[in-house]
């Protein structure tokens, strides 16, 4: 027997996927309970939103590292797009009502994967840019894709493919013996390395080797 936190949850997750209206009045009839009880398990129907949405984008933001960066970022695109393909209301509840200058806390996760992973790629001397940039411009592609397949008819994978690649491409090199580190990509390195071992740095001095990292890299 489900409780009334869990009906609510499937009941408003059932409504989103159908397209249906979520209105406090349309969750509570289909979870058979009264407005109070939703009020007391997540303060608000956006609260209730929030929740449902949080639940499904944990699918696809754990991702564990294979110590391949480029094949983990790979691998995290395309499960961003499945996810937004599957859960097409989902997604554009999170990602289609967008608001001038609020970041959505309930992406921050999936946001601050992809920073770990492209970091990873740090470490190893591929990036071209620093891993907040990287982050961001990769996301970008990865949403605009996303919301492209989404309205298309018959979904295109080889144009989210293509996409991919020239997104990773403006963000990654592939380092090899006989094309030594640029002044950049050592600065990267350099400093994913020391986020991860800070050593005996203070704080003070770990502040100026950042900014002396950023100057160098860009």
């Amino acid at each position: 027997m489900q409780n009334a936190r869990d009906r609510l949850l499937l009941a408003a997750a059932e409504l989103l996927e159908r397209g249906g209206t979520v209105s406090t009045r349309a969750v509570c009839e289909r979870a058979g309970v009264q407005a109070p009880t939703l009020y007391h398990h997540f303060g608000s129907k956006q609260g209730l939103i929030d929740a449902v949405a949080n639940h499904g984008f944990t699918q696809y933001t754990a991702v564990e590292s294979s110590g391949d960066p480029l094949g983990d970022l790979r691998e995290g695109w395309d499960r961003h797009v499945r996810f937004g393909l599957e859960h097409p209301s989902f997604y554009g509840l999170l990602y289609g009502r967008a608001e001038p200058g609020r970041p959505c806390a309930v992406t921050a996760p999936a946001h601050a994967a992809l920073r770990e992973r492209l970091t990873g790629a740090a470490v190893q001397g591929m990036l071209k840019v620093p891993a907040a940039d990287a982050a961001e411009q990769v996301l970008a592609a990865n949403v605009g894709i996303t919301l492209t397949l989404i309205s298309q008819p018959e979904p295109d994978f080889g144009l989210s493919e293509r996409v991919r690649e020239a997104a990773l491409a403006g963000v990654l090199h592939t380092p090899s013996a006989d094309a030594p580190a640029t002044r950049a990509s050592a600065a990267l390195t350099l400093r994913a390395l020391v986020g991860d071992d800070p050593g005996d740095l203070t704080p003070g001095e770990r502040a100026l080797l950042d900014e002396l990292l950023d100057r160098l890299a860009r």
